[in-house]
């Protein structure tokens, strides 16, 4: 997805005399998140058949590229997938897909790093029964860990529908238009 290998990576960083000094390190994995590789949505949730699905989303593919600079991590993470329009969602024109984006330091308590929350708003052209999507994030940055702990940090990914929907929530209502003054 990103063109060439992106598994090792080399970052330059300065030494303490100001030269530039390569670092070479395992760039994180990605990993789905059990239980977040899929989602679906149903006509009638209490429901839950093939006959009453609107759309099942999955996650297909993945890569990462990580890039170091001035002691910071900055990924470069991709997720292609797929949407397949059921039986119920005919007659959809857009899905608002959430995918959440975690770097975790997995130890024996593992510790997030960083999270985000992705929306990619999906089209479905008429008569379609199923459409890729891609998600490319270049922005998730955070300090180069010490020593080698950076073995241990891993980069999960899958659907957050819960996250979007206490999104949703927080958000305040919008403001009405200008009131208007009677003028007599």
């Amino acid at each position: 997805m990103f063109g060439s290998g992106s598994s090792a990576n080399t970052g330059a960083q300065a030494n303490a005399s100001g030269e530039p000094q390569q670092l070479n390190f395992e760039c994180p994995a990605i990993t789905v998140r059990t239980g977040a590789s899929t989602m679906s949505s149903y006509s009638n949730p209490a429901d839950q058949t093939a006959l009453n699905l609107r759309y099942q989303v999955g996650i297909g593919q993945t890569a990462r590229e990580c890039r170091l600079a001035n002691g910071v991590v900055t990924m470069k993470i991709g997720i292609q997938g797929r949407v397949v329009v059921g039986p119920q969602g005919a007659g959809t024109q857009q899905i608002d897909v959430p995918v959440r984006l975690a770097v975790v330091h997995e130890t024996v308590s593992a510790k997030a790093i960083t999270t985000k929350l992705e929306r990619v708003a999906v089209q479905i052209p008429p008569d379609s029964g199923n459409v890729a999507f891609t998600l490319v994030d270049n922005e998730i940055s955070f300090p180069m860990p010490k020593g080698g702990d950076i073995d241990d940090y891993v980069v999960y990914v899958g659907f957050d529908p819960q996250g979007l929907e206490m999104e949703r929530r927080r958000q305040p209502a919008k403001p009405a238009g200008p009131r208007q003054r009677k003028t007599t």
